[in-house]
């Protein structure tokens, strides 16, 4: 694939690297210090920690590509007209964040328009974990790595052979509906839970068979921009739950190998949460 180069001779992989370690490493400096933090909702947070790793990778973006469009979290979309867009999410896992639970992580990825579905198909994927120094990358067909090593998903074949992570998301009734499908089909029948407080770390995870699979039910762009791209470099598929291939807008997505998937969609198949 023909990405274009950036203003000073970089792959859009190298840079998109470097923004997620430029707000990685000021996260990191922030942790666990005195921050502000204000409410976007009754359970949904953000911290000038935020606002400030988003500036720093935005203004790196724009130095090394100016034309390109920007979608960010906390920021109005930068609209130039180009068919190339960065995706950013400065914090994912800002509640783990401001509480002092170290797992959260920074995206960065490169989206092209797709002239037909006009949704963004995502060409470079980065999420990096500054607490553990590890950057999950992924380029369009050219594999998904962890710290320069290829990475795979999960070879099993069945839920009850499985570890599955998830997120809850918001208090509301999908996120009910979520506990109420692992009370009756699937707890105990399967080897453990993971609720993790980041989506991104949750499909780096299962990009790399720290997980079998992971779901979610209501998410947005910037938590799977490079989620998407890592499992299916990976490996992997990713559906959404009533199963067509989840894009950056699908707000719902199940991860994992096509065998898996199979047997959960079998096993959830009358489950309210593939519905509601």
């Amino acid at each position: 694939m023909n990405i274009p180069i950036s203003e000073t001779n970089k792959s859009a992989l190298l840079v998109a690297q470097e923004a997620a370690t430029i707000s990685g490493d000021y996260i990191q400096s922030r942790f666990n210090t005195e921050m502000k933090i204000s409410f976007k909702g009754r359970t949904d947070i953000v911290t000038d920690v935020d606002t400030q790793s988003e500036k720093l990778a935005i203004d790196y973006l724009k130095s090394e590509y100016p034309h390109h469009n920007i979608l960010s979290e906390e920021s109005d979309p930068f609209d130039q007209g180009s068919e190339y867009t960065w995706i950013i999410d400065p914090i994912d896992g800002t509640k783990n964040y401001a509480s002092g639970i170290p797992h959260f992580c920074v995206v960065v990825a490169l989206g092209i328009t797709d002239p037909v579905t006009r949704t963004l198909d995502i060409i470079v994927g980065v999420t990096f974990d500054p607490v553990r120094n590890e950057m999950f990358v992924a380029e369009k067909g050219q594999g998904a790595f962890l710290n320069g090593e290829p990475i795979h998903i999960s070879d099993k074949s069945k839920v009850i052979d499985s570890i599955l992570g998830f997120d809850l998301g918001y208090v509301d009734d999908k996120a009910t509906s979520a506990l109420a499908m692992i009370h009756q089909d699937l707890w105990p029948n399967l080897q453990g839970f993971r609720l993790m407080g980041s989506s991104a770390l949750g499909l780096a995870y299962a990009a790399c068979s720290r997980i079998d699979l992971y779901f979610h039910h209501s998410l947005s762009a910037w938590d799977v921009a490079s989620g998407l791209l890592l499992v299916r470099e990976a490996g992997g598929e990713v559906h959404t739950k009533t199963g067509e291939p989840a894009h950056i807008f699908s707000g719902s997505i199940i991860a994992s190998n096509s065998s898996i998937l199979k047997d959960f969609d079998k096993v959830t198949t009358s489950s309210t949460w593939r519905i509601l």
